[in-house]
């Protein structure tokens, strides 16, 4: 490495976050870049560490050492050849992703660990601006012809591979727009919209055609698909959402944060709201589930000038530090505060929600709580016990459901008779990612349940290589860890 000693001089860095009376008045992304200089520093902060852990960390397989290598040296276009090579969309894991890398950082056993995904956002975004990042079509087609279902990260990274190989390939999205999640999920204030489209407009000169407002399994029939498509590749996602089945779940007022979600993303983008205009506007907000989902929807919340806003955990508040029965170099279930926290929510943890209290014309206007604590019993799941004489009424004008996802929908499998798993996600091997009807083949969070966006991408590079594979009998596209090396 260039600066074998970055480690011991240089402290950890990363980009500071505008003011929340600034942020907090529109829907940009509030980021304050770094100098070159300090992105320079903290590449030098990289190890040489010999057995590079933080490879293990990334489910892509990064070649972490080799950019923050190339950074720390200026070799900025180099920096980014590097990064392309394993990962197709790093603008969107240097915004979304909870950096695993960086859990698994040798640094990180008693330091703080090197600022990877910092450095990641910075390389692509120079790149950008360098004008290096082009498209390639790939030199000759093999005639084959591709259908991936679904637009999200996992659906973009299988075309893009797909099409580097010669293949001809159509994306099937049901919503307006491509990007999925990242488009109809993610706050604009996590990641701007422009920044998907702007990759878009690259992937459509390579050659992929993009097909929206188009919903097989209803606008166009799985079968129908199978018979005009050399093969299938169906990157959905799991969208079936968690329910909370108790008393009062069906008054007005109680939304799944996800419908909350893509309506606001809609009204940013300027599309005219299909329904019911859900707002926070002058309310008092609980968000009932503490991950991501949920911290988007205190974000988004606050914004919208809710009077308070409250966010429901029912696990017991995690510690700062790793526990010390998740060591390193494992992905440890520490508490982790993001920017949207720290804008004006109150957190509690440990409680569980019994009952939505409505008024008279069916509105929410309240919830019923108790506190609750987890049993453990050694070599036995912990058991949920409710704490006696600890329940509470909250004043409540609108309860968003942040629960997460049971799987996936079904009509594409019964319509093509696909297996299913036990936790509704397309059974399809380990080893090739093809379901048990040939030629169809499942990616992401379709085929392994609710995940990350970079297994998601990571997902969708594995698929098109076995998706290679199976129509011309080789592929040269990579698998995890290995760098692009097309056919064509």
């Amino acid at each position: 490495m260039g600066k074998t000693t970055g480690f011991l001089e240089f402290d950890r860095k990363v980009e500071s976050y505008a003011p929340v009376e600034e942020r907090v008045k529109n829907y940009k992304e509030f980021t304050q870049p770094m100098d070159k200089k300090d992105l320079k520093e903290q590449g030098a902060r990289c190890m040489d560490c010999g057995i590079p852990f933080c490879h293990s960390g990334c489910p892509l397989g990064n070649l972490i050492p080799d950019f923050n290598d190339a950074v720390y040296l200026g070799k900025w276009e180099k920096a980014s050849e590097i990064l392309h090579s394993t990962n197709n969309f790093p603008e969107f894991t240097g915004r979304l992703c909870p950096a695993p890398c960086e859990e698994a950082c040798v640094l990180g056993i008693n330091e703080d660990p090197v600022s990877i995904e910092n450095i990641e956002k910075n390389i692509v975004e120079t790149a950008f601006k360098k004008g290096w990042i082009t498209s390639r079509p790939p030199v000759s087609r093999t005639g084959k012809k591709v259908a991936v279902v679904g637009s999200g990260p996992s659906g973009l990274a299988t075309a893009q591979q797909l099409n580097r190989a010669g293949h001809e390939v159509t994306v099937f999205e049901r919503d307006e727009k491509p990007g999925g999640l990242l488009r109809y999920g993610i706050p604009d204030f996590k990641m701007e919209k422009h920044i998907i489209d702007r990759r878009l407009e690259i992937l459509k000169e390579e050659g992929i055609v993009f097909k929206c407002g188009v919903h097989v399994g209803k606008d166009i029939k799985a079968e129908e698909l199978k018979e005009a498509f050399d093969a299938i590749v169906l990157t959905g996602g799991a969208t079936v959402r968690r329910n909370l089945p108790i008393e009062g779940s069906d008054l007005k007022g109680v939304v799944q944060a996800m419908d909350f979600l893509s309506q606001n993303n809609r009204r940013v983008d300027g599309i005219k709201q299909l329904g019911e205009e859900i707002k926070a506007t002058d309310k008092h907000v609980i968000v009932i589930g503490g991950g991501d989902t949920g911290s988007d929807c205190i974000g988004t919340s606050i914004r919208h000038g809710a009077l308070s806003v409250s966010n429901f955990e029912i696990m017991p508040m995690a510690t700062k530090e790793r526990p010390k029965d998740q060591p390193w170099p494992f992905w440890p279930m520490r508490l982790r505060t993001s920017s949207s926290h720290k804008e004006g929510a109150e957190r509690f943890f440990s409680i569980s929600t019994k009952k939505f209290i409505g008024d008279n014309n069916g509105n929410l206007k309240g919830l019923l709580t108790t506190e609750v604590e987890w049993i453990k019993v050694p070599g036995q799941r912990p058991q949920l016990k409710e704490v006696e004489g600890t329940e509470k009424e909250w004043k409540c004008d609108l309860a968003l459901l942040a629960l997460g996802f049971t799987g996936s929908e079904t009509t594409i499998a019964d319509q093509l008779g696909l297996e299913m798993d036990a936790r509704s996600n397309i059974k399809a091997s380990e080893e090739n990612y093809q379901t048990n009807v040939p030629g169809v083949f499942a990616a992401g969070d379709q085929r392994r349940g609710q995940s990350l966006i970079v297994w998601a991408i990571s997902e969708g590079r594995q698929a098109a290589h076995h998706v290679d594979k199976y129509l011309m009998g080789e592929s040269y596209l990579p698998l995890k860890g290995e760098g692009d090396l097309p056919r064509i």
